[in-house]
């Protein structure tokens, strides 16, 4: 039996830092897409289309990459368990690394065809696939090498790598939107952010290159044969649950970042960069807000972070959508960094929460499967359902602020089921013995 070892701050910066970056690069990947399927994907490869079915269409493909995180974190899980979490960061980031970059090269429906919307779902699965481990090696390797103190601390690290990554994808577009003429966008630039995604898989693969093996791994004696029989054994109350509770930080995301990008831009008339500057400078201050909320989490607790965070996601939905519908720049940035401030204070507490919900032998697995099919139900139907909803109602979009609503009663409702798992909580509440 291995020893856990304590990890001195110096070494746990390296890591963080490290799993922090290849969590950034591997979601740019994935969040690139999104923005991709907002702005051109549709008259491009779906030009049969009216504007809103193919943007409905293009959005259909964004969803199926949610569609493949549950089975990557299958089978990635089994990997982290079975064999070490420090395999999943590296095969994760290959998959997705080449997946995107060959959306970049697929040629459009005039060139080939029905081929192409076809050759879009397929990589966006592996897309996925790929994504719906990345989450679970790099949480689990940040948490399990942490003191118990500061498990929400370092953990938040990795958390923050998504929103990076968004930035990061984000201002690339950004970036060509204001140099290329919409012609130029539309036949090639729009192809330049995937393929810069090689380039940044390789950097990946070098600061990941020197990571050590998680400690809790090592210590485990008896690995778990088949990870996903157990947690479906033994753990399915709690997947579920996990999966509810997390759909409205997916839905709020992407809410924000992917579907008000297509509604501002086709519906109201704003200009792409305008858009993109609203949501990506209420993204940098969730960014900025993350390690205080993790802090909180392991002070206060993991769980009265997540259950006020649903609330005020609850409360926030039908303003936001309200402000967004005026078009001017300075109500939509509010709108969005409300609903981001109350994303990120359940997000932020959420690498460690999960992983402490779940014995080590099963943690990659059980963490990373509740995580990801709490993407499927907040992130892969909400830029479709909140589209075809903003087609019903006037110009402020009332039907999504409901049903954004519900999904943040839903996830306050399953919070509110789990039980609490901050060490420090925990250890206060054994009864004394001696």
């Amino acid at each position: 039996m291995h020893d856990v070892r304590t990890v001195r701050a110096p070494s746990m910066l390296r890591l963080a830092a490290a799993s922090l970056a290849g969590t950034a690069i591997e979601f740019y990947d994935f969040f690139v897409y999104g923005t991709a399927a907002a702005l051109v994907l549709g008259p491009l490869f779906f030009p049969t289309f009216s504007p809103v079915a193919g943007t409905l269409a293009a959005f259909a493909t964004f969803g199926v990459g949610f569609v493949a995180r549950p089975l990557g974190s299958v089978l990635f899980g089994h990997i982290g368990d079975r064999h070490g979490r420090r395999p999943v960061l590296v095969a994760s980031l290959l998959l997705t690394g080449a997946s995107t970059v060959a959306v970049g090269c697929v040629p459009t429906y005039d060139t080939i065809g029905v081929t192409a919307p076809l050759l879009l779902l397929v990589l966006r699965f592996l897309q996925g696939l790929g994504i719906g481990g990345e989450w679970g090696g790099a949480v689990l390797l940040t948490v399990e090498h942490a003191p118990a103190e500061r498990r929400g601390l370092w953990s938040s690290f990795p958390q923050v790598g998504p929103a990076l990554g968004f930035l990061l994808a984000n201002g690339v577009v950004l970036g060509l939107s204001a140099t290329l003429s919409e012609a130029q966008f539309a036949a090639w630039g729009w192809r330049v952010p995937f393929w810069a995604a090689g380039v940044l898989a390789l950097v990946g693969l070098w600061l990941r290159s020197s990571l050590a093996e998680s400690p809790r791994f090592l210590d485990i004696d008896d690995p778990a044969r088949v990870p996903l029989a157990e947690v479906v054994r033994d753990h399915w109350r709690l997947v579920l649950l996990t999966a509810g509770a997390l759909s409205v930080g997916y839905a709020i995301f992407y809410a924000v970042t992917t579907w008000s990008l297509a509604y501002g831009t086709d519906r109201l008339g704003v200009s792409r960069s305008v858009m993109l500057t609203c949501i990506m400078g209420a993204v940098v201050v969730k960014v900025s807000l993350t390690p205080v909320a993790a802090l909180l989490g392991d002070r206060y607790g993991r769980r009265p972070l997540a259950l006020i965070g649903c609330a005020a996601s609850a409360l926030w939905m039908f303003p936001m959508v309200a402000l967004l519908a005026t078009g001017a720049p300075l109500p939509m940035f509010l709108g969005f960094l409300g609903a981001m401030i109350a994303f990120i204070t359940m997000f932020a507490v959420i690498a460690a929460y999960l992983p402490e919900l779940y014995e080590p032998r099963v943690r990659c697995t059980g963490a990373a499967v509740g995580y990801n099919l709490g993407g499927v139900l907040g992130g892969a139907l909400t830029p479709i359902a909140a589209t075809a909803l903003a087609e019903q109602g006037g110009r402020v979009p009332w039907g999504v602020g409901a049903y954004l609503t519900g999904i943040a009663l839903l996830s306050l409702g399953c919070f509110a089921l789990l039980p609490e798992t901050r060490p420090v909580a925990a250890a206060a509440a054994e009864p004394a013995t001696g």
